[in-house]
């Protein structure tokens, strides 16, 4: 018997519509990997690129979903609570609930991907959900194989990518880098095999370089982004990986210590409503640590008391401060004429 053969011109073309699951950072129907280091925020990465296809809300804040649907996660290291209360806080920051969103959790404590039995329920479970994503997490828990072994990696990935295949879900694996990862990125610095980076689709990294967090993307058949800083938000008990606009990247020189609580005050004496904040970063022109550090400040003198989510100002408004303008200064540099602001 002859193998089916079309000519080329007769393949049925890719809408436009389709090419995305989430734009810019999944690909329709991929297979893939959130990869990283420990304590990188993978998982909630993850747990973002979930609650995005589910509800339709940003990802990242930032990232929009083409398409809508059910999603099936697996947490093989994080207790059900855990889970429970990351999805809580990630759906609140993306103004939903979590009873409204079509995500499912496997709750079993174990899934192999390398023993017949649970790879029959997994297969069978997608069949009856029919999920838009799938995600895993992570990949280490998922066999008892050596990740170094392409003949033992391969046909795990051979599975995940016949699941994709025959039910039309992205599968999102959660997995580790490399512990030496100098000179090496994106996917290259994958744990294992070099396996593991061919097979995906799209490929989500993050590294720390310093104190900042990095994310970058990269694609099969699409361009891939460049590394750009995220780092955890937390609004009230809303917790959610964000990325960072770039305005909040570049502090003013002097916008720290008392020069900045004044300008918290001032700022909150000016407004008719308290403030959120990620609404006095904007104002301040300053990260969001150094926004957390001087509230945290301000409240301990009682100079600013909490309002849910917000902050406004607790002292009588003859008590604070009046806001600092800003005026260019010119400062040498290297023997060249430069302004920056100072307050």
């Amino acid at each position: 018997m002859k193998l089916p053969v079309r000519r080329a011109h007769q393949l049925e073309p890719r809408a436009e519509g389709q090419r995305w699951l989430i734009e810019q950072l999944w690909a329709d129907q991929a297979v893939g990997i959130v990869g990283g280091a420990p304590k990188s925020c993978k998982s909630f990465c993850a747990l973002d690129l979930a609650v995005s296809v589910a509800c339709g809300a940003p990802c990242l804040g930032r990232f929009q979903p083409a398409q809508q649907g059910r999603v099936l996660l697996f947490a093989g290291e994080d207790p059900p609570e855990l889970v429970r209360e990351r999805l809580v806080g990630i759906t609140r920051a993306a103004g939903r609930q979590l009873d409204q969103l079509d995500v499912f959790v496997i709750t079993v404590p174990k899934l192999r991907l390398d023993v017949d039995d649970d790879r029959a329920r997994l297969s069978n479970t997608i069949e009856a959900m029919k999920p838009k994503l799938l995600v895993l997490d992570p990949f280490v828990r998922l066999h008892s194989g050596d990740e170094n072994v392409v003949a033992e990696v391969a046909p795990l990935l051979d599975f995940l990518r016949n699941l994709q295949r025959r039910f039309g879900c992205s599968v999102l694996l959660v997995h580790h880098a490399r512990k030496n990862t100098a000179g090496l990125r994106g996917g290259q610095a994958l744990r294992g095999s070099s396996e593991l980076f061919a097979w995906t689709d799209s490929s989500l990294s993050l590294r720390r370089k310093g104190d900042v967090l990095l994310l970058g993307a990269e694609h099969r058949s699409a361009p891939g982004l460049d590394d750009m800083p995220v780092e955890l938000c937390s609004e009230g008990d809303a917790l959610a990986l964000r990325v960072v606009e770039p305005k909040a990247v570049v502090d003013p020189p002097l916008a720290a210590g008392p020069v900045l609580t004044d300008r918290i005050l001032g700022a909150l004496r000016d407004s008719p409503q308290p403030m959120t904040p990620r609404q006095l970063r904007d104002v301040c022109r300053v990260r969001m640590a150094r926004v957390y550090e001087a509230l945290a400040e301000l409240a301990k003198s009682g100079a600013v008391a909490r309002s849910g989510a917000a902050y406004r100002a607790a002292l009588p408004a003859s008590q604070l401060p009046l806001p600092i303008p800003y005026r260019q200064t010119p400062v040498a540099v290297a023997g060249s004429a430069h302004s920056e602001e100072t307050p």
